[in-house]
């Protein structure tokens, strides 16, 4: 509910945004929250397996995409599956644990040779908010994302990974996904 206001209702949107940057079958959502990602990529015959440390969100979950859906209660900083299982590790809108050493580790264990982390971290609105923040920062528009972009990218980079930034314009807002490939 908090989501869907924050975001104006486009928070659904926002997390479907990802599917361009995923590669291959064998997909792990870290975070997986009340499950819209899940329902999508079920949707489009993809079967992913799914994280969450929260109890109530696998809840909600669960409610929300039946028993069949797989389902983990876990740490993303301990991940329990194999190493080299998953082509593609997926995680919108995580909080601070995942730019975590410890959770960057885990998760280049758990990928494929070739293997892609790709984590949608923020939104920005294209409206008045980021004319505000520009003021208040004194960096022009592509100022702030280049700062915001290499301030996004170095943990990736220091765990080890070729990462990118890709800038994804949806309706009103600007989206920042980050593209970690493993070495």
């Amino acid at each position: 509910l908090v989501a869907a206001m924050v975001s104006f209702g486009d928070w659904k949107n926002w997390v479907y945004s990802i599917l361009p940057f995923i590669k291959g079958t064998r997909l792990l959502e870290l975070g997986h929250g009340p499950g819209h990602l899940q329902r999508l990529l079920r949707d489009r015959g993809l079967v992913a397996i799914a994280i969450d440390e929260s109890t109530q969100m696998g809840k909600i979950a669960k409610r929300r995409l039946g028993s069949s859906q797989k389902l983990t209660r876990g740490l993303a900083q301990s991940l329990p599956f194999q190493s080299g299982i998953f082509d593609t590790i997926v995680s919108t809108f995580p909080t601070d644990y995942i730019f975590q050493e410890k959770t960057l580790t885990e998760v280049k264990r758990c990928l494929s040779d070739r293997g892609r982390l790709i984590v949608l971290p923020v939104a920005f609105p294209k409206n008045g908010f980021l004319k505000w923040l520009y003021k208040i920062t004194g960096e022009s528009p592509d100022e702030l994302t280049e700062s915001i972009k290499k301030r996004s990218l170095q943990p990736f980079l220091n765990a080890g990974f070729y990462a990118e930034v890709e800038i994804v314009e949806v309706k009103s807002n600007r989206l920042l996904i980050i593209v970690a490939m493993k070495k």
